[in-house]
């Protein structure tokens, strides 16, 4: 899992996986975070863009949209074996999150790295120019 420079960072903690994301925008950092929970599990680069999905969260604030968000792409990969390569579009307005995504569906072909079980509140915080949160690993 090496963190790409610029967009996240993933930091010390005791026990799992904390991320910093990193953007000038929300919505690059919502980016960067989906693209950070990705690369622990998988590399997102070497994933092939076959399928396009739709995804929407809500929340009731910035903390739970972000959470919301990011456990879209844990669903997706244990109910339908999908993995992320790329967010082609995201959208943010106001309790809501709209993307189009691509990815490709889960097979022997790709080298699974780690697992991610959830996403916590634990240590959440949402900045100017970052969003930060802990992964259960």
């Amino acid at each position: 899992m090496k963190p790409k420079k610029g967009k996240y960072e993933y930091l010390p903690h005791t026990a799992d996986a904390k991320v910093r994301a990193y953007g000038k925008t929300r919505e690059e950092q919502f980016t960067n975070a989906a693209l950070a929970v990705a690369n622990i599990m998988f590399d997102p680069e070497k994933i092939k863009a076959k399928i396009e999905k739709k995804i929407s969260a809500e929340g009731n604030d910035e903390k739970q949209l972000l959470c919301n968000w990011l456990q879209q792409f844990l669903i997706l990969l244990d109910a339908e074996s999908f993995i992320l390569h790329s967010i082609k579009k995201i959208e943010i307005k106001g309790k809501k999150l709209d993307a189009v995504v691509t990815g490709d569906k889960y097979d022997d072909k790709y080298e699974t790295l780690g697992s991610v079980k959830a996403v916590t509140y634990n240590h959440m915080e949402i900045k100017d120019d970052c969003v930060e949160f802990v992964l259960d690993l």
